[in-house]
């Protein structure tokens, strides 16, 4: 049985515990907010860029000349799984490579051929851990990720996929739903889809639609330009649920952990009580004994 002293030692430990996770807590919480801001802020210039896409497609006469639409026999994938660069975020990270990992073996299954670039430390870590070749990694910004960000990874993407060394290119993030759920999507990123340029709901959007235009230069080399813009949009948008949602989970994870913390130094405080109670009935006993023993 351990003693009172053994225990004040575990309670003061894991009283500090808490301290450190009670304040993780309450950085992750701030940091929510932040990022919840940054998505809302973004989502105006993400549907507006659509618009913009939409009412171009529909003055081109034919998008046959664009690299980033051309579809084409799937022989080769790429898979973006978007992590963090830190742990302590209960399952953020390992829902997220779970998930592409299924994808691989689904898509080996099928004959394809799979390339890997990720964002964040823990899935190149992970990838490196299990002896994948990666293409590319990026790293030091899965808290607070800028367009420069995204920037760069799109820039690779459209490399690979133009150039045919990847015949689609798909991203796997978290959804950021709540602070307590955040939901795995898996997303194709290029070719870009085809309801990114038409969609059935013209209500919707009727006003980026409705109206004469003169297009200068020509619908389609303003399309080219619009293309690579709209990959680096999406994949911003990706990188932002991506860090709200690790900061909701970390602020889960943390919350609970010093719940845990607290049942803990509940347990430890009965049972050191008890210990030491039973150290006073001993003493009371020692020292009755060596009364009796006196008197006798």
């Amino acid at each position: 049985m351990a003693t009172v002293q053994d225990l004040k030692r575990r309670i003061r430990s894991i009283r500090n515990t808490r301290k450190i996770t009670k304040a993780m807590e309450l950085v992750a919480s701030a940091r929510l907010r932040r990022a919840q801001a940054r998505i809302e802020a973004m989502r105006p210039y993400a549907d507006r860029m659509t618009e913009l896409m939409m009412g171009t497609a529909k003055a081109s006469t034919s998008l046959q000349g664009l690299a980033l639409l051309q579809r084409r026999e799937v022989k080769k994938v790429a898979i973006i799984p978007l992590t963090g660069d830190r742990g302590l975020a209960g399952a953020f990270n390992a829902q997220v490579l779970r998930h592409a990992f299924a994808l691989e073996r689904e898509l080996r299954g099928d004959g394809v051929e799979v390339h890997w670039l990720v964002a964040g430390k823990k899935g190149r870590s992970t990838l490196g851990f299990r002896r994948y070749e990666i293409d590319q990694s990026w790293i030091g910004f899965s808290d607070r990720p800028s367009y420069h960000d995204a920037q760069a990874i799109a820039n690779k993407a459209a490399e690979l996929y133009a150039s045919g060394e990847v015949d689609r290119v798909v991203i796997v993030y978290n959804q950021f739903v709540s602070a307590l759920v955040q939901r795995v999507v898996e997303r194709d990123l290029l070719p870009i889809p085809e309801e990114a340029l038409a969609r059935d709901d013209e209500a919707e959007h009727e006003q980026a639609l409705l109206g004469d235009f003169i297009y200068e230069p020509e619908p389609e080399e303003i399309l080219q330009r619009l293309l690579p813009v709209y990959v680096e949009t999406e994949l911003y948008r990706a990188l932002l649920e991506s860090a709200a949602s690790e900061q909701g989970a970390r602020m889960t994870a943390m919350r609970n952990a010093s719940g845990n913390a607290a049942d803990l130094i509940s347990s430890l405080t009965l049972d050191m009580n008890r210990a030491r109670q039973a150290e006073i009935t001993q003493e009371i006993l020692e020292v009755v004994a060596g009364a009796d023993a006196l008197t006798g």
